[in-house]
């Protein structure tokens, strides 16, 4: 009885252990992983995604993530070109390219590639003045990106990006900033006011222009009306005087010698009336006395 209990007890570790082994040797790899399998600590290269089956106690797998990733690098104080201390923080996107080589070419990723994106920032805002690295931002990311490209490539990570989030000028070039920012706005209000002004001046004289057109044309309209009613006026006058001597010239013809004989006298008889000392006798009114002589009474 006591050896058939050892027995159990030495079957049930073995396969206790042959499970343990079983599930050491087998791994799963996901998509975006892979995996570096060292045998008896020589690279035999990557294998995965899925199920990878190692040698128990031969083979040893190391994971490495494919997936891009993003550091993130605290404010560092740098100088310019021109002497002027400035704080930087920035951001690098990495990716993982060739899994090996980021297992065999660096022994620790993280910390080499926190140590090289803080050199590399000194020096390339050692080599520009203030005011290119407050204004040439994009120019500085790409520098960044393409210098920690050249140092990670040898260990099979690629850098996909670097952003720039801050960027701290001393206080006395902040100051100056502030106040040139300000005098900025005061220009672009002064300038919007002047546009202002001229534009008002420029409609202001539109509209007299456009009111001094329809003066002038309501003028000449006016004008031009009158002088069509003095010309009917005076056509109508010219008719009513042509029809007036029509009437005397058709009338003349019915009055004898003798009625206009006697307007003559009348009209004499007005003259002598009046306080006049000349008087004007037409030389009609010797063949009108004759007239009167040749009806007078016979002998």
């Amino acid at each position: 009885m006591t050896q058939f209990t050892v027995a159990l007890c030495l079957i049930v570790a073995v396969l206790l252990v042959g499970l343990m082994l079983l599930f050491s040797a087998i791994r799963i790899v996901q998509e975006y992983e892979r995996l570096v399998v060292f045998r008896l600590g020589r690279s035999i290269g990557e294998k995965g995604p899925g199920l990878v089956i190692l040698w128990p106690f031969i083979d040893r797998g190391v994971k490495v993530d494919l997936r891009e990733q993003v550091r993130e690098i605290p404010h560092q104080a740098s100088i310019t070109k021109d002497n002027a201390p400035i704080s930087i923080d920035f951001l690098w996107y990495s990716k993982v390219v060739t899994a090996a080589d980021s297992v065999l070419q660096v022994g620790s990723f993280e910390a080499a590639a926190q140590g090289m994106a803080t050199t590399t920032l000194r020096s390339v805002i050692g080599a520009l003045l203030l005011d290119d690295v407050l204004s040439q931002r994009d120019h500085i990311n790409q520098m960044l990106r393409t210098k920690l490209d050249e140092v990670t490539e040898r260990w099979g990570v690629k850098v996909t990006n670097v952003e720039i989030r801050e960027i701290i000028p001393p206080r006395d070039v902040q100051d100056a900033m502030n106040r040139q920012l300000t005098a900025e706005r005061v220009r672009r209000a002064v300038v919007t006011e002047s546009e202002g002004t001229r534009a008002a001046a420029v409609n202001v004289a539109d509209g007299e222009k456009q009111a001094a057109v329809l003066r002038a044309e309501g003028q000449r309209q006016s004008n031009i009306l009158v002088a069509q009613g003095e010309r009917e006026a005076q056509l109508l006058r010219a008719e009513g005087y042509s029809s007036a001597l029509e009437r005397i010239f058709s009338v003349a013809h019915t009055v004898d010698s003798n009625t206009m004989t006697l307007q003559y006298f009348e009209t004499l008889k007005r003259m002598g009336e009046g306080a006049s000392t000349k008087w004007i006798f037409p030389m009609e009114f010797t063949r009108l006395l004759e007239v009167f002589g040749e009806r007078g009474p016979k002998p």
